[in-house]
């Protein structure tokens, strides 16, 4: 196979609305910052990706009007996935493994602002038995917390840390929506608190791929893609347990997360309560950093918070923080689908 690396990250700002400025708007201070960062043109571009839900955004085929962002000339070879970015980037991945391409451009984003979001999500469960009760996401992960607390696996004290350490860890990062201190405060849907749930906010993310020897002139320390798998749980809730994540264990797995130790994780856990059955099914230790960037608690935008996971995990591999890492995405109720990819530098 190819090597493939991440060669350039860049995000906006994420922040809880952006109605003054649009989708395009938002994006193309991102894709300049990547390009710019690798000295490369649209024109240099084999393949553009993009990750994006037009459910979200309340209109047909508006990843196409996104499609400014990126220029309108030269032509280019594009696609899109209705998904979060990660898949996007997995997509890319592939297609510069083929040979048909050596560079591919990454995008993703979501404005959850001009909507209810939690009611939003119910449309993707099951439309017979589940999406006709309206269980919101926050509800359907307080029924996966509180399985948690009943397996003894957690209680509120443990998610308190977790929050506690997240936003403590976001403080460093310019582009999160909560840094610092934030209490905990009344509960959403008990046992999760406010302080559990990932902020409801927009943004926008965006990497530069590049395979082999491309990679080395582009970048000082690429960021290689050692290995990339999803998998996806049963669709019906009831027959889940919901204090596991198989599918998590077996896209790892695959992509070799347990061959060798990591050093850092991004796990895309929008509640403290996902990042305790993550921890547990990638089977992480008190040695390995756990989201250093803040996570998805301290920024979360739709179609972009898996994206980041892996961007964020690449530039700790490009400063010198970390040598080989972990990076997770999710989507769906309840960790329904599950993305793992293992970086390592050079």
């Amino acid at each position: 196979m190819r090597d493939v690396a991440i060669v350039a990250f860049g995000q906006s700002d994420h922040v809880p609305d952006s109605r003054e400025v649009s989708e395009v708007e938002m994006l193309m201070p991102v894709l300049r910052e990547v390009l710019d960062a690798v000295s490369l043109e649209t024109a240099d571009l084999g393949f553009v990706c993009s990750g994006s839900s037009d459910y979200l955004a309340g209109r047909a085929f508006s990843f196409t009007m996104a499609l400014d962002g990126v220029g309108a000339w030269p032509p280019v070879a594009e696609s899109h996935v209705e998904m979060d970015g990660a898949w996007a980037l997995y997509e890319a991945w592939v297609k510069l493994l083929t040979g048909e391409a050596d560079t591919a451009l990454v995008y993703s984003y979501g404005k959850s602002s001009p909507g209810d979001l939690r009611e939003v999500l119910t449309r993707q469960l099951d439309p017979y038995y589940v999406a006709p009760l309206w269980p919101d996401s926050v509800a359907l992960a307080a029924l996966q917390a509180q399985a948690l607390f009943d397996a003894g696996a957690a209680d509120e004290r443990v998610l308190a840390g977790v929050a506690a350490r997240s936003r403590t860890d976001a403080a460093g990062n310019p582009h999160a929506q909560l840094r610092g201190d934030v209490p905990m405060g009344e509960h959403v849907v008990a046992p999760l608190r406010r302080g559990d749930c990932a902020p409801i906010g927009d943004g926008a993310a965006a990497v530069v791929l590049a395979a082999g020897d491309t990679a080395r002139g582009l970048c000082e320390r690429p960021a290689w893609i050692r290995g990339i798998d999803h998998r996806i749980e049963a669709h019906a809730l009831g027959v889940r347990d919901l204090t596991d994540s198989p599918s998590t264990r077996l896209a790892a797995e695959r992509a070799g997360a347990f061959d060798r130790p990591v050093d850092t994780a991004e796990l895309h856990a929008p509640f403290t309560s996902q990042e305790i059955v993550l921890r547990r099914a990638l089977k992480l230790g008190d040695d390995v950093t756990v989201n250093p960037s803040g996570g998805a608690l301290a920024a979360n935008p739709m179609m972009a918070a898996g994206l980041i996971r892996l961007g964020e995990a690449a530039a700790r591999i490009q400063r010198g923080r970390s040598h080989r890492a972990l990076a997770h995405a999710t989507s769906g109720p309840c960790l329904q689908q599950n993305l793992v990819a293992v970086l390592e530098g050079e």
